[in-house]
């Protein structure tokens, strides 16, 4: 009996030193010089709701909304890895229009990213418009970028700079019904800086590597745009939101808050 104790608890050393043999190994991969493909798919809802254009969702107030434009604008997407380290996409190419319109038959707007350094990341780090910096290298600085946010209509025409986010619909409340709503947020020239950041914890590690695609399903809420941070209400002037240095900041961080991550996928 006492020789099988023996033989059993040596047999457990053996596979516990196994096992932290090849966690070692794991810890220790070198992953100089891979890169990979990571896929950012952004899903908008409404609350706990799929958002539908044409589809009426309650706010606060008892007022209502209807959407038939939704889009907005991401930049400077970068990563963090487990050491702390951080990667940032190329710059030039570091710019995309989140266009509901271009959703797939789930509702999900993809943004593959290419040679991504290989790591295990534990965050993402995007803005909410183009910053001051891009801003200021003028026209040449923006790349094609500029064009396509023009063709997308991202782009004031009676001032200098960007639209960050473009809501455009109606709203109903006790009092009316079917009154035009246009959320055009966004920094004017130097003078309105309404670019935000926003960092996204991962449910668990993405783990990037020339063999896989990682997939980050982030969520943006849309209500919160209107119920976020601050609550406003359409009567009270938020229906068309433009370039007010009052309205456009806060409805800004509002959406800066509309972002989460709703889960990882490693394949």
């Amino acid at each position: 009996m006492k020789l099988l104790k023996y033989t059993f608890a040596l047999l457990l050393s053996v596979t516990v030193a196994s096992c932290s043999t090849d966690n070692d190994d794991n810890s220790s991969e070198d992953l100089s010089g891979q890169t990979g493909e990571l896929t950012l798919k952004f899903d908008n809802g409404v609350g706990d709701q799929d958002f539908i254009f044409g589809t009426s969702y309650n706010k606060s107030n008892n007022e209502s909304f209807k959407l038939e434009t939704l889009k907005y604008i991401v930049s400077n997407v970068r990563f963090t890895d487990s050491e702390g380290n951080v990667f940032m996409y190329p710059t030039e190419e570091n710019a995309f229009i989140i266009n509901e319109l271009d959703g797939n038959t789930a509702g999900e707007i993809y943004v593959t990213l290419n040679d991504v350094d290989a790591a295990d990341y534990v965050s993402v780090t995007f803005g909410i418009g183009i910053d001051q910096d891009r801003f200021l290298l003028g026209a040449e600085g923006q790349g094609a970028f500029l064009d396509e946010a023009s063709e997308e209509g991202m782009l004031w025409s009676w001032a200098t700079g960007y639209r960050f986010v473009r809501l455009d619909g109606t709203y109903s409340s006790d009092t009316v019904t079917d009154e035009p709503v246009n959320i055009h947020m966004g920094s004017v020239g130097t003078s309105l800086d309404n670019y935000r950041e926003v960092t996204l914890p991962f449910p668990n590690t993405v783990l990037v590597r020339e063999t896989t695609t990682p997939e980050v399903h982030i969520k943006a809420d849309i209500a919160k745009v209107f119920d976020g941070t601050t609550t406003v209400n359409f009567a009270d002037g938020y229906d068309q939101v433009h370039t007010d240095n009052v309205e456009t900041p806060i409805i800004a961080d509002n959406v800066s808050g509309m972002f989460s991550v709703h889960h990882v996928h490693n394949d």
